[in-house]
């Protein structure tokens, strides 16, 4: 059926270690821990087994998963990133308009806030020269109240004097 080999098939002889409970091998014996990887005992069609590399088994099938609807999460974060995307596009291109006006309006706060704080530091000066001239904060009044109620909700009378 097959053809013969043009190559002699030889084995080693029987190894000293081989187990002695084990009926005698027709012919030398080679132990398992041996054999190499990928190396199989095989039947050949004249009935005679021996060691082959076999081919390997083919590995299963990929399991097909079936096909799952898309997350309602997804379709809706797919349809609002483009429109936040525009909104943040639309506000870059607002400041980059508005940006004269507000370096202007800056400019006009910080004005502000110095005649704030010269008007702050200036009148109470200009208050104080101004008396020293005309001479109105020599002379001190003193006035003093005296008031008196009867009751909680009575009426109340009081006298002032100047001195």
């Amino acid at each position: 059926m097959y053809p013969e080999t043009a190559y002699e098939i030889t084995t080693q002889p029987r190894p000293a270690d081989y187990p002695a409970h084990l009926p005698a091998p027709e012919g030398p014996v080679m132990l398992p821990s041996e054999i190499p990887p990928g190396v199989q005992v095989v039947t050949l069609p004249g009935g005679i087994r021996t060691l082959a590399y076999t081919q390997p088994t083919a590995p299963p099938a990929p399991v097909v998963a079936a096909a799952q609807p898309i997350p309602t999460w997804a379709k809706t974060t797919a349809l609002l990133t483009p429109t936040v995307g525009g909104g943040i596009v639309a506000a870059g291109i607002g400041l980059s308009y508005a940006a004269p006006g507000l370096i202007a309006t800056s400019q006009a706060l910080w004005s502000a806030v110095a005649l704030i704080a010269a008007a702050a530091i200036g009148v109470p000066l200009l208050l104080s020269l101004a008396r020293a001239a005309t001479g109105a904060g020599t002379g001190t009044t003193h006035i003093t109240q005296n008031i008196t109620a009867s009751g909680m909700f009575g009426r109340a009378n009081g006298t002032i004097n100047h001195r």
